[in-house]
């Protein structure tokens, strides 16, 4: 089986996911959508996520999107069911918080999930912890702030710093020795949280086993040729342009998206197009 992988985040986050796809399918087409005009995600209530999800996915299905990837804990944490139910016809991967792999690493019985208030307050998250994680700590800590570092590009440097150290520490403190990244956002982190975590901490991130689910959902494998990518942002493409560059290396052009309404529902058109 072959065909178009579509990936959607409210931003930058889930590149992650997507980079680590191309890696294992480099020949398979992809759509990337960035919902940058409601960046982010994690404050929104789970109802308007939905309803913003199910605009995205039309959107996908309509370019050719035959599996979609929910490359945000937070958007699946919200709408990954409610889109199976609404779109049966499509295959959807989503992400839930990556506790199971981490309860395999800690040695001190203390788990550390970084995550958005979004992801870390729902049930999906309750229901992972109750599964694998009994007898253990874990400690879900939001970290406000992150997703709007990684958007600005603060990645390294005394600014990003701080703002890393001002949700890590206390659970460092409180003596995790495994780190979930429950926010792909936070991959992009990663080597600072490295840094500042030190050597004796694990981080559990879940971008490249979500890729491989991806694949085997496709059906994909690596073989010839030059695939076809589109990225596509609701917020400023010369700006994600820059993203794309800084963080995936990608020099490619990008399309600009805005939402308007289609017969009561949220939709997404090419910026220049007037429905009025």
């Amino acid at each position: 089986m072959g065909g178009v992988v579509g990936f959607f985040d409210s931003g930058v986050g889930g590149l992650s996911v997507w980079q680590a796809f191309v890696r294992l399918a480099p020949t398979v087409p992809t759509l990337y959508v960035a919902d940058q005009a409601h960046v982010p995600y994690g404050p929104r209530p789970p109802g308007e996520i939905r309803r913003l999800a199910e605009g995205v996915v039309r959107f996908l299905r309509a370019q050719g999107a035959e599996v979609i990837v929910l490359a945000s804990h937070t958007i699946s944490a919200a709408a990954l069911w409610p889109l199976r139910e609404a779109f049966p016809e499509i295959p959807f991967v989503g992400i839930e918080p990556a506790v199971k792999p981490a309860v395999a690493h800690t040695r001190t019985g203390v788990i550390g999930v970084l995550g958005t208030y979004g992801t870390l307050n729902g049930p999906l998250m309750a229901r992972v912890v109750e599964r694998f994680a009994q007898g253990l700590r874990v400690i879900p800590q939001v970290c406000a702030g992150w997703v709007e570092q990684v958007e600005a590009g603060l990645l390294e440097g005394p600014e990003a710093e701080a703002g890393v150290r001002r949700h890590l520490e206390p659970v460092l403190r409180a003596g995790a020795d495994v780190l979930v990244l429950a926010c792909t956002h936070y991959t992009f982190l990663a080597p600072l949280i490295r840094r500042l975590a030190g050597p004796e901490v694990t981080l559990v991130d879940p971008a490249p086993a979500v890729a491989r689910r991806a694949a085997e959902v496709l059906g994909a494998s690596a073989g010839e040729g030059t695939p076809c990518h589109r990225f596509f942002t609701t917020g400023d493409a010369a700006r994600f342009q820059e993203q794309l560059r800084r963080l995936i290396g990608w020099e490619g052009p990008v399309e600009a998206l805005r939402w308007t309404r289609q017969e009561g529902l949220l939709a997404l058109i090419p910026a220049g197009v007037d429905n009025s």
